[in-house]
């Protein structure tokens, strides 16, 4: 598991260390640095399975992350033209990178590097990993294969655009952690996890898969069934709202996890009613408590209370999970990045100003008026 982040003139951090947890939660207004931790380990990732890594530079425009040239990511007020980046996993293994500057390079050549451990046997260099971007595919009458991708790597596409592929490879696999299954699943088979869990989304949920190899296309259609009897035909992704194709993604990913991977998702939330978003929140912390590395980058305060209802619930550790605030303050040159930690009741002991607090500061109003 990743312990800590640390990154100099890097984007908008001037130095910035991050300690993460089996779930880290990223919140704070638009460009206040959130989405610049989650790109700064998508770039480590795609330069090593560019082979750029460990030994020419960082890609800085690949499949997971395009951020354009060096100075596009050197810190606007930067003393030296060096970027570095330092992480830090348990196992132990640790990762210090130092990149000289080249204005319009867009691969950060690497002036220094010191490995320790077994570092790139980790869960951000090899399978055990996976990547929701906030712009995933959306309801299609088809969907992408890739064997390659999918059997040989178990990767869903940072858009989930193999999603269908993925469940009807593996959709027969055991959901082995205990704290992930659904208490209404038929089986505790992935597909009937999976539409269980959706159901909490919209309920009722029955996923149907057809492949298409001589093509290289999937398809899948929703069925609603109340108890064991299906109630209704079966409606195409295109004819039951966006909610659907973008939540399979994430609901799959964490339940095919395997203890020590690394799992990024960006706006869980997309498209989900309250309820779903709630729900989303737990059974992403519910993964974090298998031994799934969850990092999350929300604006909901519905997943930030569906992960503090898992905590209150006995589902998580307090301790395992934590929220970050990014800020900015009055004439910073970065942002400011403050750690919340969760009681063992879900509750934060202090709620700074700006997280979450928008409808309380609406109701004060109208209620004011």
């Amino acid at each position: 598991m990743i312990r800590s982040l640390q990154l100099s003139n890097f984007k908008c951090f001037e130095q910035q260390e991050v300690h993460l947890r089996a779930l880290t939660l990223l919140a704070g207004l638009n460009s206040s640095g959130k989405s610049t931790i989650i790109q700064t380990l998508l770039l480590l990732r795609q330069s090593f399975l560019e082979n750029l890594l460990p030994s020419v530079g960082l890609s800085l425009n690949g499949k997971l992350a395009q951020l354009g040239t060096a100075k596009d990511v050197l810190f606007e007020e930067a003393n030296e033209d060096e970027i570095g980046i330092e992480i830090v996993d348990d196992l132990p293994a640790s990762l210090k990178l130092r990149f000289a500057y080249r204005e319009e390079s867009n691969v950060l050549a690497l002036s220094s590097s010191e490995p320790v451990g077994e570092i790139w046997k980790t869960s951000l260099f090899r399978d055990e990993f996976q990547y929701l971007r906030a712009e995933r595919v959306g309801p299609r009458t088809s969907f992408g294969m890739s064997d390659y991708e999918v059997r040989h790597h178990r990767q869903m596409g940072s858009s989930g655009e193999f999603t269908a592929h993925f469940l009807s490879l593996f959709g027969s696999e055991t959901v082995e952690p205990l704290v992930l299954r659904h208490a209404s699943a038929t089986s505790n088979t992935l597909q009937s996890q999976v539409e269980a869990w959706m159901t909490e989304i919209s309920p009722g949920v029955r996923l149907n898969l057809k492949r298409y190899s001589d093509m290289d296309l999937m398809t899948f259609s929703v069925a609603y069934s109340l108890g064991h009897k299906v109630a209704s035909s079966e409606y195409r992704p295109t004819n039951v709202g966006f909610g659907i194709t973008y939540a399979l993604p994430i609901v799959v990913s964490a339940l095919s996890a395997r203890p020590g991977s690394l799992l990024i998702v960006e706006n869980p939330e997309a498209h989900l009613h309250p309820r779903g978003q709630v729900k989303m929140g737990e059974l992403l912390c519910q993964a974090s408590a298998a031994g799934i590395q969850v990092l999350i980058e929300t604006h909901s305060d519905h997943v930030l209370n569906g992960i503090r209802l898992a905590v209150r619930d006995r589902k998580a550790t307090p301790e395992n999970v934590g929220f970050y605030h990014s800020q900015w303050g009055m004439g910073a040159k970065s942002p400011t990045l403050t750690l919340l930690d969760l009681d063992e009741n879900g509750r934060l002991p202090e709620w700074p100003d700006g997280f979450f607090d928008e409808i309380e500061r609406s109701l004060a109003r109208l209620l004011g008026d």
